[in-house]
């Protein structure tokens, strides 16, 4: 998979998701195999530049592979300034969102909204491309809502733009994350344009990976939700796709020291009290993902606040899954 002139060196990208894609998640879907790794989204607004929140999801220090920022708003001298701002950061990839169908979202007309707007997404696109000179990538949806399906229009829009590859959400902004993907409008796209098309959407095990990659002649897979809790899948997708072997099925041990691992870098990253905040949500994720876990541990957990509490009695569970 090719982004500008930057070779991946598989494709698989873990999607950016707010909230969840931080430096630590992203470092640790690397790991299992992940091509590329994009940051949660960053607001174009210059008031939010030096937010402590924002220098955090800019935060690259140490961290390896390539860093791909995504960016979020409806102007397009702010996202070409914020595009700027990204790439003196240390982004070596601008992404542009336009698939997030957020309420407060697209209640300001950003993320999946512009779709509506076809003019005001080449002017932005336009933009951005001209004023960095990293590549640009640009995330969508199929279309506003079924009737409104112009994926296709924006691909062509994005191509004459300079944008460097695209990826496209099998739902439309109506979708939300209701219903299940479509890949068909994907498969439209990658006919209709040279542009390197990653699909995404309901790719939840290695077989369907498999399949999607197969029906739509998409370049790569992004995967989103899918990896909450379970950031091995990009493991487990890339040996379905280079081997006919089963994979051998990862221990409670080997799952227990990926959770303490993950746990350790959230406390190190966001500091005792945010870190400890932070890893709740991934904590019940890795035990829906385990199974087995009683609802009465995931709350006792979860009003913990001290790292070293929450780590022992995490590991507590694991003793009793033994």
């Amino acid at each position: 998979m090719q982004i500008g002139s930057y070779q991946l060196k598989n494709n698989l990208i873990l999607a950016p998701m707010a909230g969840i894609t931080d430096r630590p998640f992203r470092e640790l879907c690397r790991q299992f195999g992940a091509g590329l790794a994009v940051s949660e989204m960053v607001a174009s607004n210059p008031a939010l530049q030096t937010h402590k929140r924002t220098l955090l999801k800019t935060d690259y220090t140490g961290e390896s592979g390539l860093r791909s920022i995504q960016i979020l708003g409806t102007d397009p001298q702010q996202m070409a300034n914020a595009a700027l701002l990204n790439q003196q950061r240390g982004a070596q990839i601008i992404d542009i969102n336009m698939g997030c169908p957020a309420k407060k979202v697209c209640s300001v007309a950003a993320g999946s909204a512009l779709l509506k707007n076809e003019l005001l997404v080449k002017k932005i696109l336009d933009a951005v491309v001209n004023a960095v000179t990293i590549p640009v990538t640009l995330k969508i949806r199929t279309g506003w809502d079924k009737d409104n399906k112009n994926a296709v229009n924006i691909a062509k829009i994005a191509e004459q733009a300079g944008v460097s590859a695209l990826t496209i959400h099998g739902r439309t902004r109506a979708c939300k994350f209701t219903g299940e993907a479509e890949y068909n409008t994907i498969k439209k796209v990658k006919l209709s344009t040279s542009l390197p098309i990653i699909a995404n959407g309901d790719i939840t095990h290695a077989k369907k990976a498999k399949e999607v990659l197969k029906f739509t002649g998409a370049d790569a897979i992004m995967i989103g939700r899918a990896s909450q809790g379970n950031p091995w899948i990009f493991k487990e997708i890339l040996h379905h796709l280079n081997s006919k072997k089963p994979l051998k099925k990862q221990s409670i041990k080997e799952s227990q020291m990926i959770i303490n691992n993950h746990l350790e870098s959230l406390y190190s990253f966001y500091g005792n009290n945010s870190g400890v905040r932070i890893a709740r949500k991934h904590i019940g994720w890795y035990f829906d993902n385990i199974g087995s876990i009683p609802s009465s541990c995931k709350k006792e957990i979860f009003n913990i606040q001290e790292p070293s509490l929450q780590r022992a009695m995490v590991n507590s569970v694991f003793s009793d899954l033994d």
